[in-house]
């Protein structure tokens, strides 16, 4: 059989309540045939993709059928492990007597006005360390029992070491603002951040997966995180007042860190969102979902990437942050000033920048 120069990702993702093996390539009819032959595989329109039940034997069925027509990317293939604790775990609901020192928390975090992600990541944190100790009250645990957590539990369970940080800075924190005491935190051996280069796409390749949709919408999507080297948060957050063509800018709001900074914006993205604008006009976020006056989905847009990815035929795990870490590298290249580029992403330290 002639093998085809087909170009597949496969993930893992949760459809419909279910664990699956997603599929993304570029529509073609004899290798959709051949999926169509395997047991339990579907297409389906929310994911526009094909996908199968999650399970190993499924894992390599559709990988030995697939690589007979190209080459399947499983890289950023990532099932989550399941974590199995005897004594507890973070699905566990809180005692009656700790829900409320929870509840406290959080308020304090809003009054504070602490960004939601970090009110959510701190309260699950302290949710999953308090629900560990499910017969213990709050002022009844010490530092022993914060040692004990990180080896029982997030080193038992092969828990990241982002994860294990999440939990020391959450619970250092509501032991100090809400209990009104310190648990000594240096008892947990931190583990050392990991210094891994960021991964930077040449001006090629970023050339052919900006180019790889004829539709305006998602061309303009992925071609403005790259051009301002944007967070994916900080693109759907954009309105369409945060545009001021006249001084050739893009006024990024309230964004990490809850700071405003400005962006250049070239006349080739200026005119390309115009024409983006005439035909969408949107309400009230630049980019909008199905539904008008709501902002796009964040993991629509990645699956807009991965599309793009496909047909430009690049071959690597590429993610949206790839494109912001490719436009500073572009820009160092070119010999622009670090401060300046610092400026541009929203670094607070130049340490970050570089």
């Amino acid at each position: 059989m002639e093998v085809l120069s087909l170009k597949m990702i496969l993930e893992y993702a949760v459809h419909k309540g279910s664990e699956v093996i997603v599929l993304h390539f570029a529509r073609h009819a004899e290798a959709e045939a051949a999926l169509r032959k395997l047991d339990g595989c579907r297409w389906s329109k929310t994911l526009n993709a094909w996908y199968l039940p999650w399970s190993e034997d499924g894992f390599n069925r559709i990988l030995k059928t697939m690589r007979r027509f190209g080459y399947v990317d499983y890289s950023g293939f990532r099932k989550p492990a399941v974590v199995e604790d005897k004594k507890s775990s973070a699905a566990q609901p809180l005692s009656s007597e700790n829900l409320p020192h929870l509840e406290n928390f959080k308020r304090w975090m809003q009054s504070r006005r602490y960004s939601d992600n970090t009110i959510k990541t701190y309260s699950e944190a302290v949710k999953c360390f308090l629900a560990f100790y499910a017969t213990k009250h709050v002022k009844d645990i010490s530092n022993q029992d914060l040692l004990d957590f990180n080896n029982d539990y997030i080193l038992k369970n092969k828990l990241s070491a982002s994860y294990q940080n999440q939990v020391v800075n959450g619970v250092k924190l509501f032991f100090r603002q809400i209990e009104g005491r310190k648990l000594d935190v240096e008892m947990v051996h931190r583990p050392k951040t990991a210094k891994a280069l960021p991964n930077v796409l040449s001006k090629e390749e970023v050339k052919f997966i900006l180019e790889a949709h004829r539709n305006i919408k998602h061309r303009t999507m992925l071609s403005l995180i790259y051009a301002c080297g944007l967070r994916c948060g900080e693109l759907l957050a954009l309105r369409p007042m945060h545009i001021d063509s006249n001084r050739k800018l893009l006024i990024i709001k309230q964004a990490k860190g809850r700071k405003d900074r400005i962006a250049p914006l070239s006349i080739k993205i200026i005119q390309m969102l115009r024409e983006y604008y005439s035909a969408y006009r949107p309400k009230e976020f630049l980019f909008e979902g199905q539904k008008a006056g709501e902002p796009y989905d964040s993991r629509s847009l990645q699956k807009v990437l991965k599309q793009a990815i496909l047909k430009a035929g690049i071959n690597k795990p590429v993610t949206l942050h790839w494109l912001r870490h490719s436009y500073a590298t572009h820009l160092l290249e070119s010999g622009t000033n670090l401060r300046y580029i610092q400026e541009i992403l929203g670094h607070s330290s130049p340490k970050t920048t570089q």
